[in-house]
């Protein structure tokens, strides 16, 4: 890999960390299942105008978004309101294992013997993690952050047959077009008048909630995609993938203003080791399987440039 390429896939990582990170102090004033409607609304807005629409996969793609965007999303923030934002970016590294698990048991995708080391590697993070101070307390917050990781596993495998006939982006837009609106109704419901909380959230949680759904998602796919196309996965993973938890805890600390503790370094490091064990295989058939289930955000199943379709029908 080139340097410029190296550099690229480094700004992947950057701003995924630094989005999960920054969306905790937006929920202070737009709750989590409002807040993840209007990204994914947001996402929608900008994507879904580029591609056709996929007549006969609405279904398919209604209910994985039902599974992979709105239940794991609602979810996952929720935990992430409750806990520290350093110990949520470190848990949501769980959804790696949760993923091999998952495959094994709808995909009949056998695990190698590593792979099974290293879940039980990252799950022993989890209970080390889980005895933080910084989580004295807060145990439903940390249980919801891993079970969105979990879910969003889970969601994954629901995805990966429709990615094999939708253009990835394609799809993006339309799990984002269903989950948006549903969130957004949710919220109304279990948070109350949503009128309200548009008319007194701040301008930094707008803009924090512009940034997710305009910005950081259309430049972690496009420099993801970019460098895909140069590079095997066995080279960009370890920039993009291992990035976001450093990057997470970067801006925990220093924007936000959190004190990480002994335990959450140790079974952070522990988690990140165990996920290490599962990703980095040897073969090109499991670095195909396993990048299918590392990220939510910007890693979908068929990796490969998106272009526009102007007004071709055909969706790859």
């Amino acid at each position: 890999m080139t340097l410029r390429d190296s550099l690229i896939a480094a700004i992947v990582p950057i701003f995924l960390g630094f989005g999960f990170v920054i969306a905790k102090p937006a929920m202070e004033y737009l709750p989590p299942f409002l807040l993840m409607g209007l990204r994914f609304t947001f996402v929608a807005l900008l994507l879904i105008w580029w591609f056709p629409i996929p007549k006969s996969y609405l279904k398919k793609i209604f209910f994985a978004s039902l599974i992979a965007n709105t239940l794991q999303y609602s979810i996952t923030y929720t935990g992430l309101s409750l806990i520290d934002a350093s110990a949520a970016v470190l848990l949501v590294q769980t959804e790696v294992p949760f993923g091999v698990l998952f495959a094994y048991f709808m995909l009949k995708e056998k695990p190698t013997v590593r792979s099974l080391i290293g879940i039980s590697i990252a799950f022993i993070g989890v209970y080390i993690l889980t005895g933080s101070p910084n989580l004295d307390g807060r145990f439903f917050g940390a249980a919801l952050v891993v079970t969105g990781a979990g879910i969003w596993a889970l969601g994954q495998v629901l995805v990966k047959p429709l990615s094999k006939e939708i253009n990835p982006l394609a799809l993006v837009a339309w799990l984002a077009l269903f989950s948006g609106p549903i969130l957004i109704t949710l919220s109304a419901i279990f948070d109350g008048n949503t009128i309200n909380y548009f008319k007194t959230a701040s301008l930094e949680s707008w803009i924090i909630a512009i940034y997710l759904g305009f910005i950081m998602q259309p430049i972690t796919y496009g420099c993801f995609y970019y460098v895909l196309k140069n590079n095997p996965l066995y080279k960009v993973l370890p920039i993009v993938t291992m990035g976001i938890p450093p990057t997470g805890l970067l801006a925990a600390i220093f924007l936000l203003g959190e004190k990480p503790t002994a335990e959450l370094f140790i079974g952070g490091t522990i988690i990140i080791l165990g996920v290490i064990l599962i990703v980095f295989t040897k073969t090109k058939k499991d670095e195909v399987k396993y990048i299918l289930i590392l990220s939510p955000i910007f890693l979908p199943q068929n990796p490969e440039i998106i272009e526009p379709n102007n007004g071709n029908k055909t969706i790859k």
